[in-house]
């Protein structure tokens, strides 16, 4: 069971140094599966493993100059100030309402970057340009409650808020957004700690493996075409995303016609769509 664990620690490495997200998203269950901790343990043990792997993935992406310094520490401030007024709402709010809302938000994220920009709509900004303060604060608070709220550390709305939201190009959203993410789980590490203990030599062993997962994705997001990686980074969030609503859902709902209808509906849409793009990309030639 112990090599299972490292070998799942590396892949959630891999998965945050080359995506920039994913990280609290498949640690816990990894923790919870797995290692057979407790969710509240596994959450916190994530936010701690999370924390030092974003950091270390950090270091291969800084050295390619593929991070901006002043939006990454500006949007984690704001971030980590709309996570702790979101963490707040979380008390309110049943916990299906949030996780189910969570994956319809990533569903919507998933779709935004997987979406073509058209001909002349592209924003792009120079290498070492930084996004303007108020686009910072909206961004960053809005982000941060909602990963308050469902207690993540953000990657995957960090990256597309980045890179769709701000404009900035896909290589560099994923490096600043490492930034991002240890300041949020470091943050979230903080209140968790007053009444959950960590299985250090758990939690140690975990981040060993995640960090050098993480060195790894850093030199493969470096490689990879921009455009390849914001549609792997798209295509991700879609299966996560129907996991995690897959998870929410009562069996009823699953089986009931209403639910199939919808799904053969979108099913044929995005059928139809892929069909026409494809008929014109023919007729456009090369």
């Amino acid at each position: 069971m112990t090599a299972l664990v490292v070998a799942a620690s590396l892949l959630v490495g891999v998965t945050l140094g080359a995506l920039g997200g994913g990280g609290s998203i498949l640690t816990v269950p990894v923790l919870v599966y797995l290692a057979g901790q407790d969710t509240k343990a596994a959450i916190t043990t994530s936010l701690f493993v999370v924390g030092v792997t974003s950091l270390a993935a950090l270091i291969p992406h800084a050295r390619a100059h593929r991070v901006r310094w002043r939006t990454g520490l500006l949007f984690g401030g704001f971030s980590m100030a709309g996570a702790y007024v979101g963490g707040r709402l979380a008390a309110y709010v049943p916990g299906t309402v949030l996780l189910v809302s969570f994956a319809l938000m990533m569903l919507a994220t998933a779709a935004a970057m997987l979406r073509r920009p058209r001909p002349g709509r592209e924003r792009t900004r120079r290498a070492r340009a930084d996004l303007p303060l108020k686009h910072i604060a909206a961004e960053g608070l809005a982000v941060g409650a909602v990963t308050g709220l469902v207690g993540s550390g953000g990657g995957f709305l960090v990256v597309p808020a980045l890179a769709v939201l701000g404009g900035l190009p896909m290589g560099i959203a994923v490096g600043t957004s490492l930034l991002v993410i240890g300041m949020n789980s470091f943050a979230g590490l903080a209140g968790h700690l007053s009444g959950v203990g960590i299985d250090w030599p758990l939690a140690l062993t975990v981040t060993a493996a995640a960090v050098v997962g993480s060195l790894a994705g850093g030199r493969i997001a470096g490689r990879v075409p921009r455009e390849t990686l914001r549609r792997a980074f798209g295509w991700f969030v879609v299966v996560m995303g129907v996991f995690v609503l897959a998870q929410q859902l009562d069996t009823a709902v699953w089986t009931h016609p209403a639910t199939w209808a919808a799904l053969g509906a979108a099913a044929s849409g995005t059928v139809t769509a892929l069909l026409c793009r494809m008929s014109r990309e023919s007729t456009a030639g090369p």
